[in-house]
């Protein structure tokens, strides 16, 4: 222990004096070299071997070359001052190479709002490829060659046209909105603690719900009943679907599906176990469950029935819908109040339904 304390303090001691003779400029670089090297080593920690990434490395060479040589061997460096020099070396050459590159005028860039052009007119349109985007540029005035219009969206990531066709899920429902229905089974437990199970269908359009049926014993014959219940209502209200989507339960026979067909109404089947498929049917289910069923006590099926009833009939006429702007089935939203004299005398009314477990808020005659 005092052997080598001794040792510490003479080879500390010949250190100060060397350091007493150097400049003021070297004992910064020398600070900052080692510094550097301090914070390379804390950004790979866990590494067996530091890694100098290019920046670094011309850092290190243009701070350390004007040293002198006996100075970069006695600086506790992690690499030898050898490969210093050697950095520094290919510094300056890539400097002069870059320099004594010929200055040619290229094509210029594309003008941003054209590029962005570009991308719309891919995206609207999964069909068109870079020829035909640039026939349309050439149609609304706009100069670019073909190759720029290829190279925009290559940029980009946008695949080619035939790879852009295939029509995702969101996309088509989207473009069949005013065509699709969708319906769901989903069960409740009445008091006696009977099963029923309701089935219940939904436009994604108008976010019009009917309830077509509940019953403890989901038959075959039941529930295409229900499906022939469902075609002669659609009828009636002049409903112009043509796609119903459900998932794959078992509960739903091939006659429902049959009935469907006859009326020009293809089924299309969800994914299994994935309900956002059917993220509408689902949500009014959850919607269903929180602002009825769980703060009712069902007596029976008759009971569930009317209670049901009442519930659509509050959904279709009175409770507004994010999905459509805030706006109600079947009812259009109420001018807006502009007298500024109507605002101050408000005489806003309640009705209550199902006891008080549903209200619906009006202005009074």
């Amino acid at each position: 222990m005092l052997l080598r304390l001794a040792y510490l303090g003479v080879t500390n001691a010949f250190a100060l004096l060397h350091l007493l003779r150097m400049s003021n400029r070297d004992k910064d670089t020398e600070i900052l070299a080692l510094r550097h090297q301090t914070m390379v080593l804390e950004r790979q920690l866990g590494n067996t071997r530091p890694q100098f990434s290019p920046g670094d490395r011309a850092f290190l060479a243009a701070l350390l070359h004007r040293l002198p040589a006996a100075t970069l061997h006695r600086l506790r460096l992690l690499v030898r001052p050898e490969t210093v020099l050697r950095w520094h070396r290919h510094l300056l050459a890539h400097r002069h190479a870059v320099e004594s590159r010929p200055k040619r005028p290229g094509r210029p860039r594309t003008v941003h709002s054209i590029r962005l052009l570009v991308l719309r007119l891919a995206r609207e349109n999964p069909t068109w490829g870079y020829r035909r985007i640039h026939g349309e540029l050439l149609v609304l005035g706009i100069k670019v060659a073909a190759s720029t219009v290829w190279q925009i969206l290559k940029d980009a990531g946008i695949d080619p046209a035939p790879e852009r066709t295939s029509t995702t899920w969101s996309a088509f429902l989207r473009s069949q909105v005013d065509a699709l229905l969708a319906c769901d089974f989903f069960e409740t437990t009445t008091l006696s603690g009977t099963r029923l199970y309701v089935l219940a269908v939904i436009e994604h359009a108008s976010r019009r719900v009917k309830v077509l049926g509940a019953t403890a014993h989901p038959t075959a014959s039941r529930v295409t009943q229900a499906a022939r219940n469902l075609v002669m209502d659609l009828d009636d209200a002049g409903s112009p679907a043509r796609f119903l989507i459900r998932d794959r339960d078992g509960k739903f026979p091939t006659l429902f599906d049959a009935v469907l067909a006859d009326a020009e109404i293809q089924v299309v089947l969800s994914g299994v176990r994935i309900p956002r498929m059917n993220a509408i049917m689902e949500r009014w289910i959850h919607s269903c469950r929180r602002e009825l069923l769980d703060r009712t006590l069902i007596w029976n099926q008759r009971h569930l029935l009317h209670t049901l009833r009442e519930y659509e009939q509050f959904y279709n006429t009175h409770r507004p819908h994010q999905g459509i702007d805030n706006a109600r089935p079947l009812r259009a939203l109420p001018p807006a109040v502009t007298d500024q004299a109507a605002v101050v005398r408000l005489d806003v009314r309640r009705r209550q339904r199902l006891g008080g477990i549903l209200n619906e808020y009006h202005h009074a005659a």
